[in-house]
């Protein structure tokens, strides 16, 4: 896979289980910055369904960014001059309030926010953070455990500058597959971020 030379954001193509349909869907990403999938039957146990092909992250953000490059940061991202220490994943209430401006754009109901989601999604931020590349590993099947409904799914992403939340819900929305979770017959929804030592911010979306 090539890899970007410039600090762009990243994303995993979107993850989402059934339970009528009985498969896990990764779909492959329209945009050559989302990471590529692949389609996985379930076995259960649902938690030992992972991603096959998980993509790394480019090398870590320089100290002191170019004039002009880079994003805004939110305020749970690191500060500009220096890469920040790993920290515990901070939840990400942002991006409900993203998602539903979304959903209501588009006619659809809000979603709740729930403290179960949001804990699975610390859970898979701070894995992301240290393994240092996006992956969907047992999200879903743990959303599901939440009891909040009977399908799951989960967008995740990282940026390249701490925690910006409108930049990746921006990117979300512009691929299908992520835009499907958003938007999809979901009724609650938990997010977190978790900032590595390298400065990058991973989040994790948990959909319910």
């Amino acid at each position: 896979m090539v890899q970007p030379r410039r600090l762009l954001p990243r994303l995993l193509a979107g993850f989402a289980i059934t339970i009528a349909g009985a498969q896990v869907a990764l779909a492959h990403p329209a945009r050559p910055e989302l990471a590529s999938a692949a389609v996985l039957p379930i076995h259960p146990p649902l938690h030992h369904v992972i991603d096959a092909t998980p993509t790394p992250a480019p090398p870590p953000a320089p100290a002191r960014p170019a004039p002009g490059v880079g994003v805004a940061r939110s305020s749970v991202g690191g500060s500009s001059g220096s890469a920040p220490s790993r920290r515990a994943p901070v939840a990400a209430m942002a991006q409900q309030a993203l998602i539903n401006a979304d959903r209501a754009a588009a006619g659809l109901p809000p979603l709740a926010w729930s403290p179960c989601l949001a804990a699975v999604a610390a859970q898979n931020a701070a894995r992301m953070a240290a393994q240092g590349f996006i992956s969907h590993a047992n999200g879903p099947s743990l959303d599901l455990a939440c009891h909040v409904g009977l399908s799951a799914g989960e967008n995740v992403g990282y940026t390249s500058a701490g925690a910006d939340d409108g930049q990746l819900n921006q990117l979300f929305m512009n691929s299908p597959e992520h835009r499907a979770n958003i938007l999809g017959a979901y009724h609650f929804v938990g997010a977190a971020w978790a900032i590595a030592p390298s400065g990058y911010g991973y989040v994790a979306v948990e959909f319910g």
